[in-house]
């Protein structure tokens, strides 16, 4: 068991937790369950199913679009003010026509409704500047009560 596991099994992480992710396929699924994990062990469960859906797409999205060669890209999951704010930060800074956007795929078309999910299920979303370079895709999730159980909120 790593520190990070048993320290989410004891309940004893702060109400702001990030991990770096390798830009790998496997990737995905690792940063869904880190996550999940966080807002199981602060007691957040209601909110675990929208987390754990957009946490994927934005995940997705970073490891497709968003990382450079040689970079990976890092979840962030704090509470504060009655919200769970989910960033995916990124090495690839994107702006105007190639910005993050909500589209709005035919039916036939296999991509792009990544972002349309997460502005569906989620309470609020944006895309901000990083330094030294690339972005931030977050979203915010309201519901939560003043903090995690047995830590800062």
């Amino acid at each position: 068991m790593t520190d990070e596991s048993a320290a989410l099994k004891a309940g004893a992480l702060p109400a702001d937790v990030s991990r770096f992710f390798d830009a790998k396929r496997e990737s995905v699924g690792l940063a869904r369950e880190f996550a999940v994990g966080a807002l199981r062990a602060w007691g957040l469960s209601p909110v675990v199913d929208d987390v754990r859906l957009c946490v994927s797409e934005l995940a997705s999205n970073a490891l497709a679009h968003g990382t450079r060669r040689g970079h990976g890209f890092l979840v962030r999951v704090v509470v504060e003010e009655g919200c769970v704010r989910l960033e995916v930060h990124d090495s690839r800074d994107e702006e105007g026509e190639r910005r993050p956007r909500v589209c709005e795929p035919g039916a036939a078309d296999v991509r792009g409704r990544g972002l349309l999910i997460v502005a569906a299920v989620a309470d609020g979303w944006g895309v901000e500047g990083r330094e030294p370079f690339g972005k931030v895709v977050w979203a915010r999730f309201k519901g939560v009560a003043s903090g995690p159980a047995g830590g800062q909120g």
